[in-house]
């Protein structure tokens, strides 16, 4: 009997308190900007409340309502980040001349990580996760759960189904490493291992998704 894939394990919610107005809304957003600037400056060590706060033109005070610490900050854009990611997707899957191939979704999945990674500031340091060990972080157990929830119903799938959690993980965290491999070789991700990268999860994914989703 196969062993269901674990759940990722949700984090606290970051913030202390969520905005309810409009100018609250704003001045977390400018937080979170200014953190994603100063991380693409100045890395995630050198990052500082106060730097945050300085550069976001809000009091220290602003700040330490929304958060406790640097790394709640980074945690709050990490989440947002994911959020935009899934944005970014559907965006992509809904237009009109978007065609529901699986294999097209896993090239659309691909590319718009690839476009945050190039144009999103702080992205390289936090993309869905604040920097932590390898072993401790639940990141791509969580972007897996929220890919598999996201293509599901275009895709004909039950997201309930443990072989299918299990795959998008394998996916997932396969695709992290090469892609993380790729943007070291080159600062812009090296086109033959992202192309590569694309070739292996179409293979993998293919003996779960033949048959199970539209294909072209």
């Amino acid at each position: 009997m196969q062993q269901p894939t674990p759940r990722s394990t949700p984090h606290p919610h970051p913030l202390r308190r969520v905005p309810v107005q409009q100018r609250s809304a704003a001045r977390l957003a400018r937080i979170l900007d200014a953190c994603a600037e100063l991380l693409e400056e100045t890395g995630y060590e050198d990052l500082s409340t106060r730097a945050v706060a300085h550069r976001a033109e809000v009091p220290i005070g602003s700040v330490y309502r929304f958060f406790p610490n640097k790394r709640a900050i980074a945690a709050a854009l990490a989440r947002r980040n994911l959020d935009a990611y899934a944005a970014r997707i559907t965006a992509r899957l809904t237009t009109p001349e978007a065609p529901l191939v699986w294999r097209h979704v896993m090239d659309v999945v691909v590319d718009e990580y690839l476009a945050m990674k190039r144009t999103v500031p702080g992205f390289g340091l936090v993309e869905f996760t604040v920097p932590a060990p390898r072993e401790s972080r639940q990141a791509n157990y969580e972007v897996a759960d929220r890919l598999l929830g996201l293509l599901a119903a275009r895709l004909g799938l039950d997201a309930a189904d443990e072989r299918l959690r299990t795959a998008f993980l394998v996916g997932v965290e396969t695709a992290d490493a090469l892609l993380q491999l790729a943007f070291r070789t080159d600062p812009a991700g090296d086109p033959a291992i992202v192309a590569e990268t694309k070739e292996l999860l179409r293979a993998y994914l293919a003996r779960y998704l033949d048959g199970a989703a539209p294909d072209g």
